[in-house]
């Protein structure tokens, strides 16, 4: 422990702190940061040996968030440990994980801090200090726009009155990678954000490498021969890259821009024949069946070198399009029956249908996670399923991909969903991938978009999105292009995905094969964009301009009402028994009450919501001396009768006030059960209901007595009593409630 080591620098306000040697003393790198008072820990470990094979990095950034480090305890009864990650956890994974691969735990968390930006500069610590090559380091950071001022990090509170959350992570000189939320911003504002990061980035890095002078290990080489068979492996492997390499560049430009190959089945077939053409010409060679393995293993990178070239030296592209060309649109909308909305969106070989389903406030979903506690009601869902690629895969529930995708558009959605005032339903969107080359995300945000009109979701405005990819080569030319597809996602590409409306941005996501992209591609790729995605808002409002008026026959209807918070407990009842009892009786799907007295009766049927409104209305609404009720008679006292006139509201009727005559016996009038008319004489200072059936038409009476007996009943001998002669039961009266 005597080796601890902390490096300080202020960053936008607060103190970014850097500590190394106190945790994880085993992994080849390690250090916890320190922003506010949220901590991370960060731990780089890779293998001493290399796995054969492998046409990637083999490693993954893992993130964990833990309740602790918010000062909470999981709320399940049953289970008190961390499970599965939550989608926020995933999501921070794959910021992350753009730039580099490691695991990251949250310590504590502050509820101002976001982790993820800590997490980023973290894990470039970890590796930088640690005897991992690479090519750091990298820091993160977010930018916010509040009253058109760009905030540096800010906090959870100032992001709610932002119109940009853009989080990046970058070099100083370059972009490696972004997720960015907004609110209809403008291009310009999105540059802006960019050049003010870039700007902010020098202090976490000057730290980063503060560190690394200081406490950092020797990197080493783990391609370096450690044997002479391996030297001579080695060796071999190279030359045979270098005997195949000229070949199958040549046959890839004759194979695969001899004419534009629009399809991706036709690009696989002539990426089978050059691998065959390369087969035959290394026998010719003599190279073994073992060795042609070398060359086997570069086909797929030369091929897409090539393809990238081409677009670069010659503006050309595999399946003859422009560089600033769409694939084929495609569109329709109602075209399932029974669910609730959906939608078809097609562009080029990516196909995507889109289901809405509308539900009650109750079907919102519950948040329980470190930074998010509450409930959601907009949920956008994405699934991937193998054969939308063309392959035979296992299916086990949603990727880290899948929730990404699906997290990306629903982000790009969520500005133009209305409020819960105006539109009360939980809204669900399902994407489901039929087919993929090239940007499903986006797709699905085209899909959700015509899918939320079709079911008459009245969102401000449709959403659509592109995918924009880059050619670069090492001595700085670089090209970028519209909706990129699978060769296309090569070395030294990128990709930029922007989506949003015809006024603004509202969601971004990048990744990039290159060492960082200067702000003039992001500039470039970010305006061009735009262009594209004016098409493809085009082709969605000529398919459907607006929101339906009305919602499928098979949505279920809401109908609100606002009642006073103070009678909540009258409509739940002891441990819910009224609130059962309504929905039982009239069949409604659901009644949620929210805090504020708002409440939604969610039904598939008109007659039953109604008389659930009105049950709801009666049991809260106050009475006003004057009204004519139709009540029932529930209790016989000597001086009256109880009749109940609202649902768990009793009134008195008092003896004078039974009959146009003096009454003997309460009893000689009514009896319990007895439907009778009455009119509310007065509510007393006590909040207690006194009735009169003599003022109210429509009663029938038995007949008078001839000769009614003196001094009983009418003025005189009983009057209403008081305090402990009344017994205090069904009646109701204004006070503390108790809810159960």
């Amino acid at each position: 422990m005597s080796d601890i080591k902390r490096f300080e620098t202020e960053w936008g306000g607060k103190k970014l702190s850097i500590e190394t040697g106190r945790f994880a003393e085993q992994a080849n790198g390690a250090c916890t940061v320190q922003y506010g008072d949220t901590v991370v820990i960060a731990t780089a470990t890779i293998s001493d040996s290399l796995r054969e094979g492998l046409d990637f990095f083999p490693l993954q950034v893992e993130y964990e968030e833990k309740l602790y480090a918010a000062g909470r305890i999981k709320g399940s009864r049953f289970i008190k440990k961390e499970g599965r990650p939550t989608d926020e956890a995933v999501l921070v994974g794959r910021s992350i994980d753009r730039g580099l691969q490691v695991i990251v735990s949250c310590l504590a968390f502050d509820g101002e801090n976001d982790p993820d930006i800590a997490g980023i500069i973290a894990a470039s610590c970890a590796i930088h200090m640690s005897d991992i090559p690479w090519n750091g380091p990298i820091a993160g950071v977010r930018v916010g726009e509040i009253n058109g001022e760009k905030v540096l990090n800010p906090s959870y509170e100032a992001r709610t009155k932002s119109i940009l959350d853009l989080a990046f992570a970058g070099t100083g000189d370059g972009i490696i990678m972004v997720e960015a939320g907004a609110n209809e911003a403008s291009e310009q504002a999105v540059i802006d954000g960019f050049q003010f990061g870039l700007k902010h980035l020098k202090k976490p890095l000057e730290l980063i490498e503060e560190v690394r002078k200081a406490v950092g290990k020797p990197k080493r080489d783990f391609l370096a021969p450690k044997t002479e068979e391996e030297t001579l492996k080695k060796e071999r492997r190279e030359t045979i890259e270098e005997l195949a390499r000229p070949f199958i560049t040549k046959k890839t430009h004759e194979l695969f821009f001899s004419e534009p190959k629009a399809t991706k089945n036709e690009r696989k077939t002539e990426k089978n024949r050059v691998k065959e053409l390369l087969g035959e010409f290394l026998t010719e060679k003599e190279i073994s069946k073992d060795d042609q393995k070398y060359a086997f293993s570069i086909v797929s990178d030369v091929i897409e070198e090539e393809i990238g070239r081409a677009i670069l030296e010659e503006g050309k592209r595999v399946d003859g399009r422009s560089l600033n060309e769409i694939r084929n649109l495609f569109g329709e909308v109602a075209l399932l029956p029974r669910v609730h909305g959906s939608g078809h969106f097609k562009r080029g070989e990516t196909q995507v249908v889109s289901i809405t389903t509308l539900g009650a406030p109750g079907d919102e979903q519950t948040l329980d996670g470190m930074e998010t506690v509450g409930t959601k009601r907009f949920m956008h869902h994405y699934n991937f399923p193998p054969f939308s690629v063309g392959e035979v895969k296992p299916m086990r529930g949603p990727s880290r991909r899948d929730i990404g995708h699906g997290a990306l558009a629903e982000k790009a959605l969520d500005p133009m969903m209305p409020d819960k005032e105006t539109f009360p339903y939980t809204i669900r969107v399902v994407s489901e991938v039929f087919g993929s080359n090239g940007s499903s995300s986006m797709a699905s945000a085209c899909g959700a978009s015509l899918s939320l009109m079709d079911a008459g979701v009245p969102i401000k405005t449709p959403i659509a999105g592109i995918a924009m990819g880059l050619a670069s080569n090492k001595k700085g030319d670089w090209k970028v292009f519209t909706d990129l597809q699978d060769l296309e996602d090569s070395k030294g590409g990128m990709d930029f995905k922007v989506a949003g409306s015809k006024d603004g941005i509202t969601a971004i996501q990048m990744d990039t094969k290159t060492t960082g992209l200067s702000m003039e591609i992001v500039e470039t790729a970010i305006n061009q964009a735009r262009e594209a995605r004016m098409q493809i808002l085009d082709v969605i409002t000529s398919i459907l301009p607006a929101p339906r008026a009305e919602l499928s026959p098979y949505a279920p209807r809401i109908i609100t009402l606002r009642i006073n918070p103070e009678k909540i407990g009258d409509v739940i009842g002891p441990g819910g028994k009224m609130i059962n009892e309504i929905i039982a009786t009239t069949g409604v799907q659901a009644i949620d009450i929210e805090d504020d007295g708002l409440v939604c009766i969610t039904s598939t049927n008109a007659e039953g919501a109604q008389k659930a409104f009105e049950w709801v209305k009666n049991l809260t609404r106050e009475v006003v001396a004057g009204e004519m009720f139709k009540g029932k008679v529930t209790r016989l006292m000597d001086f009256g009768a109880f009749v109940e006139i609202l649902p768990k509201q009793e009134g008195l009727v008092h003896v004078s006030k039974l009959a146009p005559w003096r009454v003997e016996k309460v009893s000689d009038i009514v009896k319990v059960g007895d439907e009778v008319f009455v009119k509310v004489s007065e509510i007393d200072d006590m909040g207690r209901i006194n009735l009169s059936m003599k003022d109210a038409p429509g009663n029938v009476y038995p007949e008078q007595p001839a000769n009614p007996p003196q001094g009983a009943g009418f003025g005189g001998g009983q009057g209403r009593p008081q305090g402990g002669q009344r017994p205090f039961g069904g009646r109701p009266r204004n006070g503390p409630r108790h809810d159960n």
